[in-house]
């Protein structure tokens, strides 16, 4: 006989608690082997496709596209064991046997000794009872008899929500699969009791008095909600302060065009910035740093994992790139070209878009010279960098067009002084100005 076995959404790694679908990759009836992923789900990080790590036929399916579930909820019930998989060759039964179906981690997701053992759901059985034959009575209105053993539903947070708000999940009729209570029907369930009573009439008074404002509402959830709550974090806890300086980057865009030039893949201008940055934290270390507040500690990290704003159909992100300082010119353009493309796709994993120790935020992108960001948090730093256009200059004593970037930092004021981040940001403009300089770092 097969066994029913409940997959759960388990932790996708980097502290997220929920996550919501964004659609299912099978049906109810599919066979689904193991690992095979079976939804796709975004997280406030990434795009994400969950693998099953049971084998057999879909029997139930837990939320809609767009519903968003916290981590543990029930995804989807399979029924595991021979009579509900089609036949299958001598060598893949035998795998089958060697695994025997046993609950096992997810492959990226690690194993989880902490949770208890995943436990069937027990549904509720009517029993018949017969009873002596009596004189006919006069015919009643039937009652609703609440059944007994658990109720159904979505996660334990909806049922919390219920208990407190006083909402009998026994007199809810759910609208999931088989009856399952969503977190829908409990919110419907205290809107109705907590709808005032009607008050008497009154004279009427004019609405552009008392009503609110009327307007599209969009819910903070995704990368939308994460991006508020790391920049609000941002703002609470970080006391920044902004410099800026223009700079001519004729020279650096002239030695750009010198580079490509020579053939092989072209030489982006984020990576000769990127180069110049990784140099000047290596002159000034107390801007790849952080702090943290239970030490009350100024940590500066050896490594300088560069984070550069993205902006996707799903909003703005920032992919890291990992160690830096160790890339030329030509290798953090490729690795640039590769996160962008997958950040475009929504197809970064989690580990692409955490880790960060200092931003390069090109916004000249927009068309705009100059910004004053917001630090990302835990970060003590950002780079902003704006367009580089055509401006009159003097150049060696003489007006001239030359090509003008304003460069702005903003930085965190309790990992260092006004000094360090002038220091910082002239060496970069400098570097922008005559790439030669760079050369004494190399």
């Amino acid at each position: 006989m097969p066994q029913v076995m409940e997959f759960k959404l388990p932790d996708l790694g980097e502290g997220l608690t929920e996550a919501e679908i964004v659609r299912w990759l099978v049906a109810v009836g599919d066979v689904v082997a193991i690992d095979q992923p079976v939804v796709e789900v975004e997280t406030a990080k990434a795009m994400v496709e969950v693998p099953c790590p049971y084998g057999g036929v879909v029997t139930a399916r837990f939320g809609e596209e767009g519903t968003e579930l916290p981590v543990g909820a029930p995804l989807i019930t399979v029924a595991v064991g021979a009579a509900s998989l089609p036949e299958a060759p001598a060598a893949q039964a035998a795998e089958a046997e060697g695994s025997g179906n046993v609950p096992r981690p997810l492959i990226g997701y690690g194993e989880d000794h902490s949770r208890p053992a995943r436990r069937r759901r027990v549904r509720p059985v009517t029993a018949a009872v017969s009873a002596p034959a009596a004189a006919p009575a006069p015919a009643a209105p039937a009652v609703p008899v609440a059944p007994a053993g658990p109720v159904p539903v979505i996660s334990p947070l909806v049922r919390k929500l219920a208990k407190d708000g006083g909402v009998d999940l026994r007199a809810l009729q759910g609208s999931g699969p088989e009856g399952l209570i969503l977190r829908a029907d409990v919110e419907a369930a205290l809107a109705v009791l907590r709808a005032p009573e009607p008050a008497p009439a009154a004279a009427p008074v004019p609405a552009s008095s008392t009503a609110p404002a009327q307007g599209e509402r969009i819910p903070l959830r995704g990368v939308r909600g994460a991006v508020a709550e790391k920049l609000s974090r941002s703002r609470r806890e970080i006391p920044d302060a902004t410099c800026w300086v223009d700079a001519d980057a004729t020279e650096l865009m002239a030695a750009r065009a010198a580079m490509n030039a020579v053939g092989g893949s072209k030489i982006s201008v984020l990576a000769l910035l990127a180069r110049i940055c990784t140099a000047a934290l290596a002159r000034y270390p107390e801007l790849n740093s952080t702090v943290d507040l239970a030490a009350k500690e100024i940590v500066r990290l050896p490594s300088v994992h560069l984070g550069f704003a993205a902006q996707t159909e799903r909003g703005l992100v920032v992919p890291v790139v990992r160690d830096a300082q160790h890339r030329n010119p030509e290798s953090l353009s490729a690795e640039f070209a590769r996160l962008t493309e997958l950040a475009r796709a929504g197809k970064l994993a989690p580990a692409d878009l955490t880790g960060g120790t200092f931003t390069l935020n090109n916004y000249g992108v927009f068309g705009v010279d100059g910004s004053t960001p917001i630090i990302n948090h835990p970060e003590a730093a950002m780079l902003g960098v704006g367009r580089i256009i055509d401006k009159p200059w003097v150049h060696e004593g003489q007006l001239a067009v030359r090509k003008v970037v304003q460069l702005s930092l903003t930085f965190d004021h309790r990992v260092c002084d006004g000094g360090t981040a002038g220091g910082f940001l002239r060496y970069v403009a400098d570097c922008v100005e005559s790439p030669a300089v760079l050369l004494r770092s190399l």
